[in-house]
């Protein structure tokens, strides 16, 4: 892809689909690495916003999927996002 873009020989249609086409890729790439990103204890609190006694029973429960490293606790944070469902 073109890093540059030369208004004065565009139209505007031209110039929407460039930026349509850029935004698509750039949000593409940010989703692929963040959804596999790993939280931790505390990170995976905030995001939820409970405390680390409430996620700790999520988790007994099988309601969220821990994994570790040694003794260190870890949430992939597209399992913390999709362990939430709609109420009503």
């Amino acid at each position: 892809m073109n890093d540059k873009i030369v208004l004065c020989s565009m139209s505007i249609e031209e110039l929407a689909n460039a930026l349509i086409s850029f935004i698509t890729q750039t949000s593409e790439v940010n989703n692929s690495s963040t959804d596999e990103e790993l939280l931790s204890r505390t990170e995976a609190c905030k995001l939820l916003s409970i405390n680390k006694t409430t996620l700790w029973k999520h988790t007994k429960n099988g309601r969220l999927k821990s994994y570790g490293i040694g003794n260190r606790v870890y949430y992939k944070k597209h399992e913390l996002l999709s362990s939430i469902i709609q109420i009503n």
